[in-house]
């Protein structure tokens, strides 16, 4: 089986099950990020020893009957998220070397539900631009294409999951940071409302307009990772006291009635490829 194409969603069902084993999709990821990261570029950290010891633990929690959206999933975390015990660059020489000693609120809520940490991704300086070739180590290129860039500042994490090398990850969001590399590399990208989830923990570009996001090959991928990362943190002065709806449950919900606004002037603009006008109104004619 080649565990790189099944989506998270599928993933889930095949660990309840007990079709595989954390551990065995846990090695299979570290072994495919050895063979095709050295090129791709995605990751600046990777942690296998912490990812086996995590996939281990999911398997025994699984065994049990535990049930958990990410339960022995393999995420990836963008490096300006601190994990504890694992270096964070933000992509800068200025912070090498640094080892946080605590966890980013949103890492806590992942490992609490058990997700596998594969390691921590490439990114532009302080998340300081939009390509992710302004990271002070190295260069992620994307997977699609290896001579174009993956978007930015979160373009380790976008191409990671387009790769096949993590199922999921977490980015963040200042100017669109999650949204642009997620459309660079074919996948859903979420920035959420502000607020929603906590920035304890992250490396700030802008307090004001930092947002950390989620990747996903799939709507219901993207939104598994959201559902346990967001939530209060009273660390975060402007975190949402606000409970957490539940957000896959509302992805089978009736969207009748819902109504879409799309702005006129997005179309017919100077330097707007035909072949991307053309997508784009065939997605909104079909809903």
């Amino acid at each position: 089986m080649d565990f790189a194409e099944l989506s998270l969603t599928e993933l889930r069902q095949k660990l309840v099950a007990g079709e595989i084993s954390s551990v065995a999709v846990t090695e299979a990821m570290l072994d495919r990020i050895a063979e095709r990261d050295n090129e791709i570029k995605s990751y600046l950290t990777v942690t296998d020893e912490l990812a086996l010891a995590q996939a281990a633990e999911a398997d025994v929690r699984l065994a049990a009957g535990e049930r958990s959206p990410l339960l022995g999933v393999p995420i990836a975390v963008k490096d300006i998220i601190c994990v504890q015990g694992v270096e964070a660059t933000a992509g800068s020489k200025i912070l090498e070397g640094f080892v946080p000693p605590y966890d980013a609120f949103v890492v806590r809520q992942l490992k609490a539900a058990g997700a596998v940490i594969l390691g921590k991704t490439n990114t532009d300086e302080f998340a300081m631009g939009s390509s992710t070739e302004n990271s002070a180590y190295v260069t992620t290129t994307n997977p699609w294409d290896m001579s174009r860039v993956p978007g930015g500042s979160s373009g380790g994490s976008a191409a990671a999951v387009a790769a096949g090398m993590a199922y999921a990850a977490l980015g963040t969001d200042t100017g669109g940071s999650v949204r642009q590399p997620a459309s660079f590399c074919g996948l859903v990208g979420l920035r959420p409302t502000y607020g929603r989830m906590s920035r304890w923990g992250v490396i700030a570009f802008a307090s004001s307009l930092d947002q950390v996001g989620t990747f996903g090959r799939t709507v219901a991928d993207t939104t598994a990772l959201f559902q346990v990362t967001a939530g209060h943190d009273a660390e975060d002065s402007t975190s949402l006291e606000a409970a957490v709806p539940d957000y896959e449950a509302a992805l089978t919900g009736d969207i009748r009635g819902l109504r879409i606004g799309v702005p006129r002037e997005y179309f017919g603009a100077a330097g707007m490829e035909p072949a991307v006008e053309a997508t784009v109104r065939a997605a909104i004619d079909k809903l």
